[in-house]
């Protein structure tokens, strides 16, 4: 008796921090809150945004994303996730060209009320955005710079992985995910291994990359601990040989730490997080590919945030944020230093959410960097446009999820 009313109380408390997050009808699917078997769901999101480079005395307008979700659940415990995702508007036909991607195509297998599995092409969990990435649940126009730059999201791999919720210690969620790994080729100077991602496309297997998360809600907090470990040559051995990268499974790998915390409370929020990438070959990869990858990278950022309208259903949200990254923490001594990658943001705005699923932003970034290494500038000025180590910026637009 006391076994069956451990094990509802905690299915109370897991689904009460799932239903936290239930903003869209997908993640009323993956909740499991669609009671009716042979079902199709349809969802979606995505934003506009007007930026005007104060510095720059510039402006652009762009549809920054539109994506459409399918999901269908076959029975009570086989479901499918698929999502297609436009950015910047346009695919082909014009000189501006964006992106046509599948952002996320797996199936989800219930073991029981506690634990399932994910097969196919999905987001790990890793950081706060990767997997709630929607505009309407972080403030801002753009997301967070160090989960963009140095935990890139929205990262997404081939792969398999397990979730599971402790019985034992109410509030624990786990993961632990087998994925294809990286291609160190991609990566660049300044946007760390965000060039590296298959994101499902021709993905080298011959690599691969574990990822597991420790996830717990207490109360008003909700913690988090992720890791990454993953082989980066993704080569043949005569390729890797050839180029002096190690080669096998882990071969010139790439390790990614990061910790979280949020607490929410009476319209408050607080959310920090830091995150530190590792990457041991960095001599190697740029012996190979000239590409100035770093050693290290390091992140993190803080934002408080307070809701006037905490005590209404819609959401007034005064918010400031800092970041600080530095995305040649450590270089190898083929590496080149460029200060411009020692960055510092303070972001500062509104977020209006007039009625669930839309959202109206406002917001003011401040970006200082560190000097210019000159030897690294192909078109110095006046052949191009001076560089600022400050620079201001006013973003507006909109957002929506259904």
């Amino acid at each position: 008796m006391n076994k069956y009313i451990l094990i509802v109380a905690i299915s109370l408390l897991t689904f009460n921090a799932l239903f936290g997050q239930i903003l869209t009808r997908e993640d009323s699917l993956s909740a499991g809150l669609v009671a009716t078997n042979s079902t199709t769901v349809i969802s979606g999101y995505g934003n506009v945004k007007y930026s005007n480079n104060l510095t720059e005395k510039k402006a652009s307008a762009n549809v920054d994303r539109l994506v459409l979700f399918v999901g269908h659940k076959f029975n009570k415990k086989i479901t499918f996730f698929s999502e297609l995702e436009i950015e910047d508007a346009k695919v082909a036909g014009g000189e501006l060209g964006g992106e046509f991607a599948i952002e996320q195509a797996f199936l989800k297998f219930d073991i029981n009320h506690f634990n399932y599995i994910t097969a196919g092409l999905f987001i790990p969990r890793i950081g706060m955005i990767n997997e709630n990435h929607l505009p309407t649940t972080f403030n801002g126009n753009d997301r967070p710079f160090v989960e963009q730059f140095i935990i890139p999201a929205t990262w997404r791999e081939i792969g398999i992985g397990y979730y599971g919720t402790s019985i034992r210690i109410p509030g624990l969620n786990y993961t632990l995910a087998l994925m294809n790994g990286l291609n160190s080729a991609g990566f660049e100077s300044g946007s760390g291994i965000r060039g590296g991602r298959y994101e499902g496309s021709g993905a080298n297997a011959s690599c691969l990359a574990l990822n597991g998360s420790l996830l717990y809600f207490k109360s008003h907090f909700r913690l988090q601990l992720s890791g990454y470990l993953g082989g980066s040559a993704g080569l043949t051995k005569r390729e890797a040989d050839s180029l002096q990268l190690d080669y096998g499974s882990f071969g010139t790998p790439v390790e990614l730490i990061e910790a979280n915390v949020q607490y929410r409370n009476k319209g408050f929020v607080v959310k920090a997080l830091a995150s530190l990438v590792n990457i041991s070959n960095a001599f190697e990869i740029n012996r190979a590919y000239a590409n100035n990858t770093p050693e290290q990278i390091l992140g993190y950022y803080v934002e408080i945030g307070y809701n006037l309208l905490h005590k209404t259903d819609k959401n007034f949200t005064l918010f400031a944020r800092y970041e600080n990254l530095n995305l040649n923490l450590k270089l190898p001594e083929n590496g080149i230093e460029n200060k411009v990658l020692n960055q510092q943001y303070l972001v500062t705005g509104i977020s209006f959410q007039p009625h669930k699923g839309v959202i109206v932003k406002a917001d003011y970034y401040y970006r200082l960097t560190g000097e210019q290494n000159q030897a690294l500038v192909v078109n110095p000025y006046p052949q191009s446009q001076p560089f600022f180590k400050q620079q201001h910026y006013i973003n507006l637009g909109i957002g929506y999820s259904f």
